[in-house]
């Protein structure tokens, strides 16, 4: 199959806008799983199974965010309840697939994803890496719960967060090692520079589910780190064994999420600020105005004062009239999506620059 053969257009591709989709979404009563996995395998065509896999899964119902690449799969998806068995058969028919964990969210709400999407990307983590004789598949020694909790008592080990600063920010395991980043590549560089000279101690690694510590283990190992350790489903999969199993709970705070959730709680702690009061707060929201749209931290009542917006500036945008901000929005091109660890919003000063050309 070509990679550049031409999609239908009806069956690949979505044209209902994506406010109606959320509306579909929110007054559909069908119950669903909300759930993710991911498969490192060798994959010769991906934008061949890409169409194979959207069309199946697509039949199912099944909505999500899937992206597959030359290295394998990572898929967040929302599954109706009463379908999941079918598309278990369906996986199945890839040996890699067959009988693959899945992941399912801690708090289960219906409206995590209102449309399907499949990506063809370079590499289902995006990590820097350009080393021919890396192989991805030598992991670090997997933990279940348990045995994490056994391995992260002992006072020499180092537990490391992989996870981006905005999804530290809200909640991370107990003296865990998080770093001030953006994106998995800069968190991997960040973290081997800081064990650097831990060689030898027990260096445990965790992420959402699991993709991005087990890249980053075997990664560890490659470049001659001797005792590494990734909590195996990474958080999500931890705190349905604490659960189940009665086990103490070392994670603090909630689990950012990328769907329509954001987080889902799982300690009971609030170890974050609403970035513009700096009241204890630790649930995201995405700017009302869709000329900033940035990721950030409100509590209720700034969202009153604010409109739900990350500044004065976009407030005053949004009351514009709607022609005037479409207008304005033309070529404007966002700095940035996300706070910065409760400093000012990135894109309020490229907002007042629009407001003030208006004025001109």
């Amino acid at each position: 199959m070509s990679e550049n053969r031409k999609l239908p257009e009806p069956i690949r591709h979505n044209r209902i806008n994506r406010r109606e989709l959320r509306q579909r979404i929110a007054s559909d009563p069908t119950p669903r799983y909300t759930l993710s996995f991911y498969a490192y395998a060798r994959i010769d065509d991906p934008a061949a199974w890409r169409d194979e896999l959207y069309d199946g899964l697509a039949a199912l119902g099944v909505l999500g965010r899937i992206y597959v690449a030359h290295e394998g799969i990572n898929a967040q998806i929302s599954v109706p309840q009463h379908r999941l068995d079918e598309m278990r058969q369906f996986l199945d028919r890839w040996p890699f697939l067959r009988n693959i964990r899945l992941n399912f969210a801690v708090q289960n709400q219906y409206n995590s994803f209102y449309l399907l999407k499949i990506k063809v990307r370079p590499k289902i983590v995006a990590d820097g890496l350009d080393d021919t004789t890396f192989d991805a598949s030598q992991t670090g020694t997997p933990l279940d719960a348990e045995a994490f909790n056994a391995l992260t008592d002992r006072p020499e080990t180092l537990v490391v967060d992989l996870r981006n600063h905005y999804e530290c920010e809200v909640g991370h395991f107990e003296n865990a090692l998080c770093f001030d980043t953006d994106t998995f590549r800069e968190t991997l560089a960040q973290a081997e520079a800081a064990l650097a000279e831990a060689k030898d101690r027990p260096i445990v690694m965790y992420c959402t589910g699991g993709i991005r510590c087990e890249k980053a283990s075997a990664w560890l190992r490659h470049r001659g780190f001797r005792q590494v350790y990734q909590l195996e489903g990474g958080i999500i999969e931890y705190a349905r064994q604490v659960r189940q199993r009665g086990l103490r709970n070392k994670f603090i705070g909630v689990n950012f999420v990328f769907d329509e959730r954001l987080s889902e709680r799982i300690g009971p702690q609030v170890i974050a600020r609403c970035h513009q009061c700096g009241t204890p707060w630790d649930v995201h929201t995405n700017c009302r105005n869709e000329a900033c749209h940035v990721l950030f931290l409100q509590c209720p009542r700034c969202a009153e004062t604010y409109a739900g917006c990350c500044s004065e500036a976009c407030r005053e945008f949004i009351s514009l009239p709607t022609e005037q901000q479409q207008l304005l929005r033309k070529g404007f091109r966002k700095p940035s999506s996300v706070y910065r660890k409760g400093r000012p919003g990135p894109n309020a000063e490229q907002v007042r620059q629009l407001l003030d050309r208006l004025r001109a």
